[in-house]
């Protein structure tokens, strides 16, 4: 397996891990607000002499696409994609949701449930989706206002894990279900990322340079002042 660095700048955790031949070399992270930007070339350089490398010695780039926090994301994706072209090697991008699906399947894996990641997007909107234990798509990504009935048909036949940070704000509205249960302290971990990187890298499934973009999912709106 290639020298692997990873990303995760989508939400609130700043996060950077290297690995090679499916072992983790290094991790560097941190949470906070408005702290990407400043951190992540740091991070970067710290895991690199943690484990001993150089940047030349990276093989693949990984990077959370999203959706999550614009700035976040633009940040997180502006530095793979030229440390990608500066190096001249592949980069590959992981939504943020499935990275912390694979997250809560290390914490609490049950073959017979379904994962249900959710990512606050302000008020009782939540960008979700539904994956299988084997961290298969069973609903594709959504922004979602949450009410009682939001997922009753899957509650109704199926035990779902819920998490992420927009778990909490919904957890009064889902925890009557039966099916309903809740992963606490979820959060995004560039290490999550690695065991879809090298899927994406196995199969050849390399992202376009050029035209690569953060995936927002909802679409992004600037509001000039009016007189």
């Amino acid at each position: 397996m290639p020298l692997i660095l990873a990303v995760e700048t989508a939400l609130q955790t700043c996060s950077v891990a290297l690995t090679e031949n499916d072992k983790l070399l290094a991790l560097v992270e941190a949470e906070g607000r408005y702290m990407h930007a400043e951190k992540i070339t740091v991070f970067i350089n710290d895991v690199l002499a943690d484990a001993g490398k150089n940047v030349k010695d990276i093989e693949l780039i990984c990077v959370s696409k999203g959706p999550g926090s614009y700035t976040g994301l633009r940040i997180g994706v502006s530095v793979a994609k030229g440390l990608a072209f500066g190096l001249d090697i592949p980069l590959v991008s992981v939504s943020t949701l499935e990275g912390l699906t694979v997250g809560a399947l290390l914490k609490h894996k049950d073959k017979e449930a379904l994962y249900c990641p959710m990512i606050d997007a302000r008020r009782m909107e939540i960008y979700t989706s539904v994956y299988n234990s084997d961290c298969g798509i069973v609903e594709d990504a959504a922004a979602k206002i949450v009410d009682e009935n939001t997922f009753a048909g899957l509650l109704s036949e199926n035990k779902i894990y819920f998490f992420g940070d927009g778990m909490e704000k919904c957890r009064h509205l889902l925890e009557k279900h039966s099916n309903a249960y809740f992963i606490d302290n979820i959060k995004p971990s560039a290490a999550y990322l690695i065991p879809s990187a090298i899927k994406l890298f196995e199969a050849g499934k390399f992202e376009n340079l050029l035209t690569f973009e953060p995936y927002y999912l909802k679409d992004f709106f600037t509001f000039a002042k009016t007189e």
